[in-house]
Formats: C-alpha cells, structure tokens, sequence
C-alpha cells in the first residue's frame, strides 16, 4: 500500500516535490479558486507530456470562473463537491479520482496532471497527454505493391486504433498490462473472445506476469522474455509493422501485442509457415501468390546451401559436375592462394560487412555504398586473384535470396545456419551437408511457439482439412473458408462454403 492523498495541500505539495526532486520539467501551477472563501488549489504535470492547451483550456480556466466553491461548501458538502468537480468543475473527458500515490506519479510520468486541493484527501487526475506524435506512414520494412499503406507509430493508443478501425466486433477485446518495474510499459494483449484458444490466451498472460525487468523499452525486449526457447537461432514470435496484418492474424485466432513506445506487433503463436508468408499475398490473385511462395521456399535454399556446395564439390567431390564444368572451374580458381572454404568464408564475411555498413548509413548512399562497394570489391578481388569468378556469383545469389523472404529475424537465421554449412562441407563435404539438413530439420522440428509446433501443420499436430491450403501455395479466396489449424480456434469455420463456386 502507498503513500495516501492527506487533505492538507502543502503537505500533499511537499511530498510530491521531494519524490519529484531535481526534475526541472515538472511544473507546478498554484491557484485560488471561489468567490467568497478562496480554496487553494495546485496542478502537477510533466513538461512536454502533458498538453498545456488542454490544461489551461479546459481545468484552470473553467475553475478559475467557478463560483460555487468556498470553504464552507469544501467542508461540508465534501462528496458533493467532488461530484462537482468531476461532472462539472472540470469539463474534461478524463478525470478520474486517485488517493494512492504510486497510482498518482505513474499516471502523472504517463502525460496526465494532478490536481490537489486543501482540505481534500484525494487527488484528482486529468487526462491531458499530448507529447509530439509521428505521422502514420507507410512501413519501410513491408512494402507492398497492392494493400494498404498504413503502420504502426510509437503511440500505443493509435496502434490500437488502428486494429480498431479493422475490427468493428464486440468479441475482439484490448487488456492493458504494464512490464518494467521503472520503465511501466504499457502493453495491449489483443484478441477476439470467441475465436482465440483460451490455453494459448492464458500462457501469454502468465509469461507477460512473469516478467521481472527493470525495463521494456521496444517490443523486441519483450520477444525474447516471452519466447518458448530463447537459445534459438529461430524466432518464435512473428512481428510487423502493419495493421492488417495483425488484424489477419486476430481473425485466424492468435493472440497480438502492442508494446507502447515500438511501432512493431508480436503476434503469437508463430510458425515457419506464417513467418514465409506477406500480407501482399492475400492481395493479389491466388496463381501468383503461389509462384511467389514457391520462389521464396527456393530462396531459402539458395541462401542455405550454394556457397556450402562450392565448397563440398570443390575441395571434395569434382567428379559430380560435368567435364566442361569442371575446366571451368579449374580454369577460375587457378590463381586462387586460397583454400575453397576459406575462399566462401571470406567472401560471404566481407558481404555481410558491406551489407551492414549499408544498412547503418541511412537514405540512398547506404544503398549506393552497397552496390559500389559489393561491385568494386568482387571485380578487384577477381582481378587479385583471391577468389575466383564463380564465388562472386554465388555469394550475389545468396545476398539477393535473403532479401526474398519477408521475416527479417527468419532470413537472419538462415544466413546464420550457411556459416555452419560451410564449415561442415568443408570438413566432411557432401556428407556434412546433409548432417547439416538433418540437425536444422530436427531442431526445426522440436521448436515450439506458445505450445504450438513451429513445423505445424507437417510436424507435431498432424494435418487437418483445409490446413495446407494457405501454406507453400495459397489456395483462391473461396477455398480458404477455414481457420488455420495450429492456433487451435474456438471457431474455425470464417466463411460459408456456399460462397465458393
């Protein structure tokens, strides 16, 4: 139990000034409100968080013309004068009454403002955030061609509302949480009622309570706490910066986060499935975004596994390529001082680099930095002699195939896992390489998000009817009239099987 509100407004004033010491944006207004008897009264707001327009428009103005407050009233009539000022006094949309003090310095840090009266022992809160917000603009990191062009903001009230505008049902339900003993995060679990698996809804819950962190300061923070296996190279938990796909996801009975202060989701449970998917596939014609998926599942093997068979093929089984082939390659790496796999090692290190230095130099001289550097480094190392020409083009390949696949965590991981096939094809060639399949397909396979296998629907649950029609390919609109099985929905049926033709 905290600090209580005491009726004596300098003891009040005191106290909150020495728990809000050496804090010069903290602002203090004193007044004399009533005609006859004049009642003392103090606001308490944070510079920049709260909005002094608010403040000074709606509070201390309509309290300053006030002329049914004096003394007499405030001792006598205590209840109705509260009443007063919160259905009257104040003409505000949010006032609430607090007497507990860690309730008053959270809500006061969070963009509201107090206001203490003498001879009142509780403290009245008003609504009045209105820091700077960013404009709602299109996400940089999911670009599509076809869809809408809204994403999220670091306000967590307009992420919400966003879903909101999506959403227009009565099941679907925002409960606020807050994670971070200093920081006070606040955190929206969204859902809908009548859709969303209780068992999948209460383990978020439980990991969201037992959290036990000074400090959230982005969404990421929160992944890694909540997340089934941290140890893992593999993300377990979807993010986005887009509304609509939330909102899709909310409709297939998951569960979605909204951290105030990141303008990504978490949405959960995940699968490798939903991570290999964009929101630009259910906006164009089912054939095309069936090639795609199909593109992009090559892609990941073409991120995984070139640079590995270079190396295995190279240095350990030429005789698999044909002759011509093989002059080729003999022919290229003729003058090359180096072993192949530190050949490939080299190279995808040095793309990496180029790659990061790329992303970290912002607006088009990162991406001009990129290309000319990408381009000048392999023709000089070619002309050097320290790789040969093949390399160049595979190391470009495997570059481009990691930009293919939508989840940036997930092609993260893969350009992790080609390090490691590298390695084993240079140690036992062929054969490591499908040591490496086998070891990345079992951990794959034992991977868990929220209780739901991260394989689902091929490991774990078994497959259900209408499962694999939205997987490698997408199935047209009107056979898509079943919920994804993995997430274990109250109500899997979303669409009438009338409607398909």
């Amino acid at each position: 139990m905290g600090f209580k509100v005491s009726s004596d407004l300098e003891k009040n004033l005191e106290y909150v000034k020495e728990q809000l010491k050496d804090c010069d944006d903290v602002i203090y207004r004193n007044l004399e409100i009533g005609d006859e008897n004049k009642v003392k009264v103090s606001f308490v707001m944070i510079d920049g968080l709260a909005s002094k327009l608010e403040i000074s428009d709606f509070a201390i103005e309509t309290m300053i013309e006030s002329s049914e407050v004096n003394i007499e009233n405030l001792n006598n009539f205590k209840e109705e004068f509260l009443k007063y000022i919160l259905d009257e006094g104040i003409s505000n949309s949010e006032v609430k009454l607090v007497d507990d003090y860690d309730k008053i310095f959270n809500q006061i840090l969070s963009g509201e403002t107090l206001l203490l009266m003498d001879g009142i022992d509780t403290g009245i809160i008003i609504g009045t955030r209105g820091w700077a917000l960013r404009a709602i603009n299109e996400p940089e990191t999911e670009t599509v061609i076809r869809g809408p062009r809204d994403g999220f903001t670091e306000t967590l009230r307009i992420n919400t509302t966003l879903i909101r505008r999506r959403i227009k049902d009565t099941k679907f339900k925002v409960k606020m949480v807050r994670v971070g003993r200093r920081s006070q995060t606040d955190v929206a679990i969204m859902y809908i009622e009548d859709i969303v698996d209780p068992k999948i809804l209460e383990e978020v819950k439980k990991r969201l309570n037992n959290i036990d962190i000074d400090a959230v300061l982005d969404s990421s923070i929160l992944e890694y706490l909540v997340e089934d296996n941290y140890m893992s190279i593999f993300p377990q938990i979807e993010n986005t910066e887009r509304p609509d796909s939330v909102a899709a996801a909310l409709y297939e009975g998951r569960v979605a986060l909204i951290v105030d202060n990141s303008p990504f989701a978490l949405i959960m449970p995940a699968t490798i499935g939903t991570l290999m998917q964009s929101s630009e596939d259910y906006y164009t014609r089912w054939t095309e975004a069936s090639f795609i998926r199909l593109m992009r599942i090559l892609a990941v093997f073409l991120v995984i596994l070139p640079s590995a068979l270079y190396v295995a093929i190279t240095a350990y089984h030429p005789g698999l390529l044909p002759n011509r082939l093989i002059y080729y390659l003999a022919a290229s790496r003729i003058n090359v001082p180096f072993p192949a796999v530190v050949e490939a090692m080299g190279m995808e290190l040095i793309m990496e680099i180029i790659r990061e230095a790329g992303t970290r130099i912002s607006g088009p001289i990162g991406s001009t930095i990129g290309i000319v550097g990408g381009l000048i480094i392999g023709q000089a190392a070619v002309e050097a002699g320290i790789v040969s020409n093949l390399m160049i083009i595979i190391v470009a390949l495997t570059t481009i195939a990691s930009f293919a696949i939508p989840s940036y965590e997930l092609a993260a991981a893969l350009r992790l896992c080609k390090y490691a096939f590298i390695v084993l094809a240079g140690i036992l060639g062929l054969y490591g390489i499908m040591l490496g399949v086998i070891l990345l397909g079992s951990h794959i396979v034992i991977l868990n998000s929220f209780g739901v296998p991260f394989a689902s629907p091929y490991a774990g649950l078994g497959v259900e009817e209408g499962d694999l029609k939205d997987t490698l390919v997408k199935a047209p609109v009107q056979r898509l009239w079943m919920r994804p099985g993995f997430s274990n929905p109250q109500n899997r049926i979303r669409m009438k099987r009338g409607n398909k033709k």
